[in-house]
């Protein structure tokens, strides 16, 4: 009895100390996890008030007639335009159409991209011969080749795809083929003492390491690809979005132009997310 009566008198009181800094720790943690949320609120709302007074001064400035309503439009009438195009079923035909593309594109030229970079990664002397060519194929503008593919391929999906794809490609592999060399050699020194080979190397120390770089690739591949997509439209395509810009242009309806353009920005802006989804999904798991 008297060495629980000593234990208690000598260590109760550091005990109840203890829960009361816990105590504090837990109370930072809530209120730091209620101010990120109020932050959020706040970015929240000033992104909508941005929003608002954009598309409110557009549409001010073109009713006075401050900028030209010919070429610059209006809300009002996109959204009149939006509305007839979507009842017609032209604009889904022509978004199905791009979309589809853009997707297509945008997944070759990701898995080729890293195809490349494990390809120069597993064999340094390939790297080495092949290192002055994705240079100079990084320094060319990807959309002057596009005359070069519709030949190549037939006017169509596959030369619009493959446009959407070269135009990611090269940066991708230069990218990710540079995080796979800096993933720290301890690491596959550590997993060669074990007798792991090349492949299982890769697989366990390269690919989780450079895997928050292939995720900011993806982000950055979603716009290349519709740019890629978009321009190969304006060459060749009598479908999509890109048409639609160009058939706008053409015809003098710069309505249509803005219109196919909010479109693509609003996907654009979708496909992101959903990447952006995808990396915190994986990144919990």
């Amino acid at each position: 009895m008297k060495h629980i009566q000593v234990y208690f008198k000598r260590y109760g009181r550091s005990w109840s100390l203890l829960n009361k800094e816990t105590d504090k720790v837990e109370l930072l943690h809530k209120n730091y996890i209620r101010s990120l949320k109020v932050e959020k609120r706040w970015i929240r709302f000033y992104q909508a008030i941005i929003f608002l007074v954009f598309f409110s001064s557009w549409e001010l400035f073109s009713a006075k007639q401050w900028i030209d309503p010919l070429i610059f439009s209006s809300p009002s009438k996109i959204w009149i335009l939006f509305m007839n195009k979507l009842q017609d079923g032209s604009l889904l035909t022509n978004l199905g159409v791009t979309l589809t593309e853009t997707v297509f594109g945008f997944i070759l030229g990701t898995f080729l991209g890293v195809l490349l970079a494990a390809i120069l990664w597993w064999s340094p002397m390939v790297s080495k011969i092949l290192d002055p060519y994705l240079v100079i194929l990084n320094a060319m503008p990807k959309v002057a080749l596009g005359p070069v593919l519709i030949v190549a391929l037939s006017p169509g999906y596959p030369s619009i795809i493959a446009m959407g794809a070269i135009i990611s490609v090269i940066i991708t592999t230069i990218v990710v083929y540079t995080a796979f060399k800096e993933v720290d050699p301890n690491y596959l020194k550590v997993l060669q003492t074990f007798g792991a080979t090349r492949f299982q190397c890769f697989k366990e120390a390269i690919i989780p390491a450079c895997f928050p770089t292939i995720i900011s690739t993806l982000k950055v591949n979603v716009g290349l690809s519709w740019v890629g997509v978009i321009v190969g439209e304006f060459l060749v395509s009598s479908k999509g979005l890109g048409y639609m810009i160009i058939y706008g242009f053409q015809v003098f309806n710069f309505t249509l132009v803005f219109l196919s353009l909010l479109v693509i920005a609003v996907f654009a802006t979708i496909m992101y997310q959903l990447v952006d989804f995808l990396e915190k999904k994986l990144i919990k798991e």
